[in-house]
């Protein structure tokens, strides 16, 4: 997620969350190999970029078609950076196809970002009327529209709870289907009011429904899975993989992920003696960003980094 903040002239500027943080965790090798699988407008891999060698390489992934473009624009602009359109949940064969299989390092900044959000055509915000979208891929998938205009009820109240912890998930599911088809994201805040839902008063009332929607059609927990998996896969030995999140859905799934990499992986029941070392190790465990921060940047309070080490 990029965050951003209005400068003297009142004009946004894009700033990454935890840059400094990040790339200081991932960098083991300043010749190694490295990956940013979500390159967004690549605050991230340009500071990366200044602290490798000239004999390094970065792979700048991204499935939003504006980022790879920016992606496709920097590494005109650096040799190093090679370009690539795909999604993360695909490493596995997008690296697999590429020269360099072996990273040295992988960075994962999750969520939606600011120019996403910022753009009404997307449909990614309830502040901004627009065709309801969602994709971070517009050219592929199902829209959020052509969703949510097919959903049965069950289906529905399960994706809001699950995936949106939203506590009015049935009557907001009534609300929702007795307004379809629906076309617009103002039409789905519309629903949302219309069920009266209790909600924090500290967010909009459509915050966690868009957010369910959202990381129902762009599979984002099992892609986050894959991503990690693959990533691990492919690192070398001392490489390391750090991800940064943004809610407590996306906190626990990568914590999930990264536990089971560090757990020891000798069975309990064989009588092996001491301790037996698991895949990896933590470099970081939790860390949010300070307050210098967040006081620039309000989007990143929910920021969490999380970073391992494969040792094996």
């Amino acid at each position: 997620m990029v965050c951003r903040y209005r400068d003297e002239t009142g004009v946004n500027q894009h700033i990454p969350v935890l840059r400094d943080d990040l790339v200081d965790a991932v960098i083991t090798d300043p010749d190694g190999t490295y990956l940013d699988a979500t390159f967004g407008r690549g605050g991230h891999a340009r500071a990366l970029l200044k602290k490798l060698s000239p004999k390094a390489s970065l792979m700048a992934l991204d499935r939003d078609p504006a980022a790879y473009q920016a992606a496709v624009t920097l590494s005109r602009e650096d040799s190093r950076v090679h370009a690539q359109h795909g999604i993360f949940g695909e490493l596995d064969s997008i690296l697999s196809g590429n020269q360099s299989e072996q990273l040295s390092g992988l960075m994962m900044d999750l969520g939606v970002s600011s120019p996403q959000l910022d753009d009404p055509a997307r449909g990614f915000s309830f502040m901004r009327n627009g065709p309801l979208d969602m994709r971070m891929d517009p050219g592929s998938g199902e829209s959020a529209a052509s969703w949510l205009n097919r959903v049965g009820f069950p289906e529905l109240v399960r994706v809001l709870r699950e995936l949106g912890d939203e506590k009015n998930a049935r009557s907001i599911a009534i609300s929702i289907l007795n307004r379809r088809p629906l076309h617009t994201t103002a039409e789905l805040v519309a629903a949302v009011n219309n069920a009266r839902s209790r909600s924090d008063p500290r967010k909009h009332s459509a915050t966690r429904v868009f957010q369910a929607v959202r990381m129902h059609i762009n599979n984002e927990l099992i892609e986050l899975s894959r991503g990690i998996d693959a990533g691990f896969h492919h690192l070398v030995c001392g490489g390391r993989i750090g991800v940064l999140s943004f809610h407590s859905l996306e906190h626990a799934a990568v914590r999930k992920k990264f536990r089971a990499l560090v757990r020891p992986v000798a069975p309990r029941r064989l009588p092996v003696r001491g301790t037996t070392s698991g895949r990896a190790v933590y470099v970081i465990k939790a860390k949010r960003p300070e307050p210098s921060e967040t006081n620039v940047n309000p989007r990143s309070r929910s920021a969490l980094l999380q970073v391992v080490e494969r040792i094996e």
